[in-house]
């Protein structure tokens, strides 16, 4: 079933598949749609969604608006619009950062989170400052250049090599759906919710108190490198590693995604 949730002037698409429990929740990664997670369908209620500036063509002229606390409370306001009380979260790449910011400010709404490739945010400040230089500067060239121009060097990132092992049929359509979306909510998402513009939550994993799954693939040392020192600092977290895979591991890897998120749910208290 699908169906447009309107929030604050936007028009969220939300896919909503199975039925019964738990409810899932999915958020995809940058430039990506509600179809990212589709071929992972763990048993219960599946709830996949465009976040905010994505997939849709509704333009959003202000960054502001893609900060974490106004995404965050735009998801509670779908989830009561859906009469939905609470869910398990996962949560993909930029869809892991904003998974993490939803479960700082709204624990109660969760039964457990699953953060695939995801991070606390950056810790040292000029760090911080130098990423949100890094962002506003691709935030110009995509608005200045075009998504084909931006996509076509993204695609070619180390990050994103492992998924030249998946079909041809399924690298067109990530292509596809990232050449399609409209430039300038790309542009503003990275200036209102870039890795440096996001928080640092780093100082409040130790008092999130919701169970945390952390997904990575092997090949993704960076990404499987910080789900260490968050697994260290998480008061109750465990990381598992998927073989053969890299950032995008429900991309890659659907099948053992969907088998992580059922044997962790099925843990739950």
């Amino acid at each position: 079933m699908d169906k447009l949730v309107l929030v604050n002037d936007y028009p969220y698409h939300v896919r909503i598949e199975g039925d019964g429990a738990p409810t899932w929740l999915f958020f995809h990664g940058f430039m990506g749609s509600f179809a990212d997670y589709e071929q992972v369908q763990p048993g219960g209620t599946r709830v996949y969604l465009d976040l905010l500036g994505f997939g849709g063509q509704t333009p959003i002229a202000s960054a502001e608006r893609f900060n974490a606390t106004n995404q965050a409370l735009d998801i509670v306001a779908i989830l009561d619009t859906l009469g939905v009380e609470k869910v398990n979260l996962v949560g993909y790449s930029m869809g892991a950062r904003l998974a993490l910011a939803f479960a700082n400010q709204f624990p109660e709404r969760l039964q457990r989170l699953f953060l695939e490739s995801g991070t606390a945010g950056i810790a040292n400040q000029a760090d911080r400052e130098s990423r949100v230089a890094s962002d506003e500067q691709k935030a110009d060239r995509i608005e200045r250049d075009g998504m084909d121009a931006f996509v076509a060097d993204w695609e070619k990132l180390p990050l994103f090599a492992s998924q030249q092992n998946v079909s041809a049929e399924r690298q067109a359509f990530m292509h596809e759906q990232r050449v399609n979306q409209t430039a300038t909510n790309v542009a503003n998402s990275l200036r209102g919710f870039g890795t440096g513009a996001m928080p640092n939550y780093w100082p409040e994993l130790a008092n999130l108190q919701v169970p945390v799954v952390l997904i990575s693939g092997m090949d993704d040392v960076k990404f499987t490198t910080i789900n260490e020192r968050m697994a260290v600092q998480l008061p109750d977290a465990v990381q598992v590693q998927v073989v053969s895979a890299g950032h995008n591991v429900h991309f890659e890897k659907p099948d053992e995604v969907t088998f992580i998120l059922m044997e962790y749910a099925n843990d739950a208290d």
